[in-house]
C-alpha cells in the first residue's frame, strides 16, 4: 500500500508521495508533512530479534517510504550505515546501575543526528533521480549545534546539491563549533548569526516560505530543501533505534518480550521523543515517552499545564542543542490530538506566530497522556554527571544527563518501576568543559585543551573526528546578522 503524505495544515488534504515530501522538506503553506494513514509494519517482535540494524531500518522505513524501490531504500540503508559508524550496532545499549543508555553517539559526528543525517543525502539524491529534479538543491538547516555538523558530513561533496547552515553564533559548544568551522566540502557553507537558535530557526522557515524567492532561484535552476527534522527524511529513520533498543534489552535478558518500557528523551525542536511517538503507534509497547528539558523548559509547561508559551527568557546552557522555545516537531503532534484537524493546527501555530502562545482545551490536553515531562536546571544537570560517573565511571554529556536526570525525578516521584531506557545523544567529548566542571576540576582548559584535560580524567579514547580536530584548519567565518540570512543565502548562491 503506497503512503501518501498531506500538510498539518491543509484543510483539503492535497498529497503527495515520501520522495516529494524529502525533495520538498517543508509544505509550502508552511506546514510539516505526515502520513495521511499510520503505516503499519509486516513484522512481529519475536522476528525482529534476528534482525540487523539495517535490516530493522528497512523493515521499518519500507512502509513509511513506499514509493522507493526495495532495491533503492536497501541501498540507501545499507551506504548510510557501514564503517562510518564505530559500533556494529550503530546504536548500542549501555547498562548502567538501574539505567539503560541507548548510545546514539558512534556515528562521524558523535551525535544522535548522524543516524538519520547519514540516510538523508541517500534518499534525497534517489529521491531527485525518481522524480527526474534537474534543479540543484539547495539545503537550508538552523542548528542548534548538532545538525549543522551531521548534515554537512552527510552532504559534502554530493553532486547537485548546495547546503546553508545557520548557527548561533555565541550558543554552542567550542567543539561543536570547531567541527562545522572546520568542515571541508566545496558545496558547504557556515554561517553564525548575532542572536540565537530560534531566531535561526524562524528566519530558515521564512526563507522556505518565501514564495517570490523561490520562483526567482527556481528560474536560476536552484529549490530549496532542509535537513532539519521538519523533514520526513529526518524525522523517520529515527524511528528505528527505538525499537533496536528495545530488542537489545529483550536479547540480554533485561525485559520480557512484549513487556513495556519508558524512554527519556533530551528535548529541544521534539523530533527525537516524536519518533519515538511514532515507533509507540507502530506497535512498541512503551510505557511513557518522557520529555526532558533544560531550564528553557517550555515543553515541560506545556504537558503539564496544557499551554504553549514562548513569551520567557531565553537561556544559554551547558546543553545548547536543547536551548529552544520554539519546537517545531510539536505541530505533528499537535495534529494528531486535534483529531488530524489541519485547520484547527493551522490556528495554534498562527496563535503561536501572533501571541507567542496558545492552550489546549481539555479534551485536547487528555490525549498528551503518553507522554510526561521534566527539567533539569544547569545544578541538576552537573549533579547528575557527577552521580552517575562516582557510581560507575560512566560519563554523560550535559544533554544525556537532563534525561537521566529527568528520569530519576519520575522514578522518585511515581514510583514507576518499569525498565528505563535514557536516550543518550552525544559524546561527553563534545562538551568537555561542561563535564569537568560537573566532575570537580578546579582549573578548566579553553578551547581544544580542554579534550585532552578529560581524557585524561576519565580515559575514554578520543573518537578519530575529535582528534582530528587540534590539526584541521577553520575554513568559514562568515557571521551576520538575523535579518540578513535571505540576503545571504542569493549571495552564496550568485
Amino acid at each position: 500500500m503506497m503512503t501518501l503524505y498531506r500538510s498539518t495544515r491543509d484543510p483539503q488534504a492535497k498529497t503527495i508521495t515520501a520522495s516529494k515530501a524529502v525533495l520538498q522538506g517543508l509544505s509550502p503553506d508552511g506546514g510539516l508533512y505526515v502520513p495521511v494513514t499510520m503505516p503499519q509494519i509486516d513484522f512481529n517482535l519475536e522476528d525482529a530479534l534476528a534482525f540487523s540494524y539495517q535490516e530493522l531500518a528497512y523493515r521499518i522505513l519500507k512502509p513509511f517510504f513506499s514509493d522507493y524501490s526495495q532495491a533503492e531504500l536497501t541501498d540507501c540503508i545499507n551506504s548510510a550505515y557501514g564503517p562510518n559508524f564505530t559500533d556494529p550496532l550503530v546504536a548500542p545499549v549501555n547498562y548502567q546501575a538501574d539505567n539503560a543508555y541507548l548510545e546514539l553517539f558512534h556515528g562521524p559526528t558523535i551525535a544522535f543526528k548522524d543516524i538519520a543525517l547519514q540516510l538523508l543525502p541517500y534518499l534525497m539524491t534517489t529521491a531527485a533521480k525518481k522524480n527526474q529534479l534537474t534543479n540543484k538543491i539547495v539545503i537550508l538547516t538552523a542548528t542548534s549545534g548538532d545538525t549543522g555538523k551531521a548534515a554537512m558530513e552527510g552532504f559534502a561533496d554530493v553532486p547537485n546539491t548546495e547546503i546553508c547552515v545557520f548557527y548561533p553564533k555565541d550558543g554552542v559548544s567550542p567543539i561543536q563549533e570547531k567541527q562545522m568551522l572546520t568542515q571541508k566540502g566545496a558545496n558547504t557553507h557556515v554561517i553564525g548569526i548575532k542572536g540565537n537558535f530560534d531566531q535561526a530557526q524562524t528566519n530558515v522557515k521564512e526563507i522556505f516560505n518565501n514564495r517570490d524567492l523561490a520562483e526567482q532561484l527556481a528560474t536560476k535552476g536552484y529549490q530549496f530543501s532542509s535537513a532539519n527534522s521538519i523533514n520526513i527524511g529526518r524525522l523517520f529513520p529515527q524511528v528505528v533505534y527505538y525499537f533496536h533498543a528495545y530488542l537489545q534489552l529483550v536479547k540480554a535478558g533485561k525485559l520480557t518480550l512484549g513487556a513495556p518500557v519508558n524512554f527519556s528523551v533530551p528535548t529541544g525542536n521534539f523530533g527525537d521523543i516524536l519518533a519515538g511517538y511514532y515507533a509507540k503507534q507502530l506497535g512498541l509497547p512503551i510505557k511513557k515517552l518522557i520529555c526532558a528539558s533544560n531550564k528553557n523548559n517550555v515543553l515541560t509547561d506545556f504537558f503539564n499545564e496544557g499551554t504553549y508559551d514562548k513569551n520567557r527568557p531565553f537561556y544559554v546552557t551547558t546543553s545548547p542543542s536543547m536551548d529552544i522555545l520554539v519546537s517545531s516537531n510539536l505541530e505533528r503532534l499537535l495534529f494528531y490530538i486535534s483529531g488530524e484537524d489541519a485547520a484547527k493546527t493551522a490556528q495554534l501555530m498562527a496563535d503561536l506566530n501572533k501571541t507567542g502562545k496558545y492552550s489546549l482545551d481539555e479534551n485536547t490536553k487528555a490525549k498528551l497522556a503518553d507522554f510526561v515531562a521534566g527539567f533539569a536546571d544547569e545544578a541538576s544537570t552537573e549533579a547528575e554527571i557527577a552521580r552517575v560517573y562516582q557510581a560507575s565511571g560512566y560519563t554523560l554529556d550535559p544533554h544525556t544527563a537532563v534525561a537521566s536526570a529527568v528520569a530519576e525525578q519520575y522514578k522518585k516521584a511515581g514510583g514507576d518501576s518499569t525498565p528505563m531506557v535514557v536516550v543518550a545523544t552525544a559524546s561527553p567529548y563534545k562538551f568537555p568543559q561542561a563535564v569537568l566542571r560537573a566532575l570537580g576540576a578546579s582549573e578548566i582548559d579553553s578551547g581544544l585543551d580542554a579534550v585532552n584535560q578529560l581524557q585524561a580524567l576519565i580515559k575514554v579514547p578520543l573518537p578519530k573526528t575529535v582528534a582530528d580536530l587540534f590539526t584541521a584548519k577553520e575554513l568559514h567565518s562568515l557571521v551576520v546578522k538575523p535579518a540578513e540570512m535571505e540576503a545571504t543565502v542569493i549571495d552564496i548562491l550568485e
